[in-house]
Formats: C-alpha cells, structure tokens, sequence
C-alpha cells in the first residue's frame, strides 16, 4: 500500500543540536519544515557538554540560553588550565559579546530546548522514525525521504533534505559525499558523571601524553573525562576500566586526582574509541549536510557543540538566501561549505596537534593560545549575521 506524501520546504534528518537549531531558524524564516530523529524524544547521547562562548552567544541570541539557565545550568565564571611543568593559569569569564558565563547543559536538557524552539516556530516533529531511504526526481534530484516510525512507512518531499544525523550519517553515505580533508589523530576517552556540588569553572588538565577534564553540568554533577592515544588506552584498559581512568587522571593532572577522588560516582564509566576529524563535502543538489555529518574532529578541545550550533545558523543563512531570494541554490551551498571551511580549519589544525599527545608544556600553551584566537574569529563572523538578520 502505497503511503501519503507529505510536502515540505526542507527536511532536516537528526533532531540533535544541529539538526534542531537548523530546522528552528528555518521555520522561524517562513519555511515549512519536517524534523525527524530516529531516538526518542528526551534521551541522552554522547557528549562533552561544554559550551564555548560562539555557542552561548547564540542560544542567547535565539532565546534558548533562558531554558538552559532556568534548568539549574551553573554558570561557568572560570577555566582553569593545568600545565605539563606543573604551572596552573586561572582566566576569568568576562562579560563579551552580550554573554557573562559559559554553560555545558546535559544534552537530554539542550536537544529538548531546541526541538521545542524549532516546535514553536512551527516545525513537523517525528522522533523514533528512521529514514530508510532518499527520494529522488527523474533527474536524480534529492526531493525528501522515505521513512519509517510508529505509524508505520512515511514519505516527506522537500526541495531540500538536509542531514544532521551524525558521524554515521545516512544522507552522507546515500549521496556519496567525498571526505575533503581528513586528520590523522583519533584520541580515545573514558568519562563518567560524578556529584560535584556548586562549581563555577571548566578545568583542563595536560600531562605527559594525557589529558583531563572537569566540566560542572546539571543537578550538581560534573562530567570528569580522560583522554590519550587509542594504544595507551588499550593497555591501561586491560586492567580495568577504572584502572585506566584512575592512571590518565594521574597521568594528565595529579591536582585533578584529589578534586574527584573524593566525589560520589553517579554513572558508571563509559568510552569512546575515537574517529579521526573529517571534513565532507556538505551539498549537491537537493541536499545539504550539518553538524557531524558534514565536519568533525576529536571532541578533546570541547567545541563539538559549539560548531554544530555554528553551521547550522551558517547554513540556515543560505538556504534562506537561496529559498526566498535571487542566488541560485548551488551558489548559496557553496558559500555555506566555503565558509564553514573558513571558520573551521584553524580549529581543526589546533585539534589534531593536541589530539596528538605528543606535546610539550610550550607546545599545548601555543596550540590553546591559537585556538582561543581562531574561535574570535567565529565570533566575528556570528556577529556580522546577527546584524544582517
């Protein structure tokens, strides 16, 4: 039996962070939008939770960040950087660009802020349906997707399908979009949630091939990580997980050891292997890629989240532009990629030298001290859209 076809503007497949926060700025442009996901509504993934300022900027800007303060989010007024020669460097979080603190919320929190943002602004929601494949015209056109979820097989049309559903993306691999560049360093973690009471500061620790983190998140937990090289991993790991977690942490920063051994556990340690950051051709016609589906690297610097946040009002940008305006779609995209390409390789470069673990003291101080400077010039460029919109 043959399903009814429901038509759309753009379908955005991935209800994530990306994908949310595409579908909700479209939708609030005018267009007709389809969100769908195939998890559940409310649930948990796989996160570093920390938000650099680009990203706060924005859920502030988009009247997001008060749902995320609302929830109990503590404010984080500090970083506090521990070195390789043992030299700690505390810098405070300064009122810039609109924004006086950083915040890292559960991911359960800040995907279910922005679904229902993209709701409000009018956005067709279907969590727990799976794309089983893409709809093509005759002349081999992206035109939607085909599905399926509770109620069974459904068809969306579109005049774009936009994929925000990951690393393992179905619209990358069914479109054939190429790796542009690809990086070498591939960093393996272990993290777990520990109950931390009131903290106010991201710590980061460096140490001889090791790093460390703590991140302060929602109902007075912290996420505490370890992360190394997947061999090292391997071979802590053969006695115990953690064992391994115990070690990385001495390893990376021996002042962290005493701000956790203390802390009560609540969720067991859980890993990440580790992929190697990509860069993939992100359009074509009918179609456009967002988030991790299109660019990603080692999750070690902490701004998976904020790129996400990032290409998605970079890509909403376009498509608006190529939708309602006079610039033709396959301009519009190209802009889009080139752009992200622009904001992002900086960042990348700087990933893959700390994702490495082959630094010195000088040699980690140098690649943050580029960092901090490459994500200034996001925050110029988000600046710039904030004005022409």
């Amino acid at each position: 039996m043959n399903s009814t076809v429901n038509s759309y503007d753009v379908v955005v497949v991935g209800a994530r962070v990306s994908g949310a926060s595409t579908a909700m700025l479209l939708a609030r442009a005018g267009l007709r939008v389809a969100l769908l996901d195939r998890g559940r509504r409310g649930s948990d993934t796989l996160s570093t939770h920390a938000l650099m300022r680009p990203g706060v900027v924005q859920l502030s800007r988009w009247g997001v960040l008060d749902g995320v303060v609302a929830a109990g989010t503590p404010a984080v007024r500090r970083t506090v950087f521990h070195y390789p020669d043992g030299e700690d460097v505390e810098v405070a979080i300064k009122p810039r660009h609109g924004v006086d603190a950083l915040y890292a919320p559960r991911r359960h929190l800040l995907d279910r802020l922005l679904v229902e943002a993209a709701e409000a602004a009018g956005v067709h929601v279907l969590h727990e349906t799976a794309v089983t494949a893409l709809r093509r015209d005759p002349t081999g056109r992206v035109s939607g997707v085909s599905a399926t979820g509770p109620g069974g097989r459904t068809e969306l049309a579109a005049e774009l399908t936009i994929g925000a559903d990951g690393i393992r993306s179905v619209v990358a691999e069914q479109t054939g979009a190429a790796v542009l560049w690809q990086g070498r360093s591939a960093g393996a973690v272990l993290y777990r949630y520990v109950e931390d009471g009131p903290a106010d500061a991201y710590e980061w620790a460096y140490g001889a091939g090791a790093a460390a983190g703590v991140i302060p998140t929602n109902d007075g937990a912290a996420c505490v990580f370890v992360s190394t090289t997947p061999r090292h991993m391997r071979a802590l790991r053969r006695s115990g997980v953690e064992h391994a977690m115990t070690a990385l942490m001495r390893e990376a920063g021996p002042s962290l050891v005493e701000r956790v051994r203390d802390a009560r556990p609540v969720s067991g340690v859980r890993g990440w292997a580790g992929v190697p950051g990509y860069s993939r051709r992100s359009w074509g016609p009918g179609w456009a890629l967002v988030g991790d589906a299109g660019y990603f690297k080692d999750p070690i610097t902490s701004h998976g989240i904020t790129d996400s946040l990032r290409d998605a009002e970079l890509l909403a940008d376009r498509v608006v532009a190529a939708l309602y305006c006079d610039e033709r779609e396959e301009d519009a995209l190209a802009a889009y990629q080139a752009t992200r390409e622009r904001l992002s390789r900086g960042l990348f470069d700087v990933t893959e030298g700390v994702a490495a673990y082959d630094w010195d003291a000088d040699g980690i101080r140098n690649l943050l001290h580029r960092f901090s400077a490459s994500m200034r010039a996001e925050l110029e460029h988000l600046d710039g859209l904030a004005v022409a919109t």
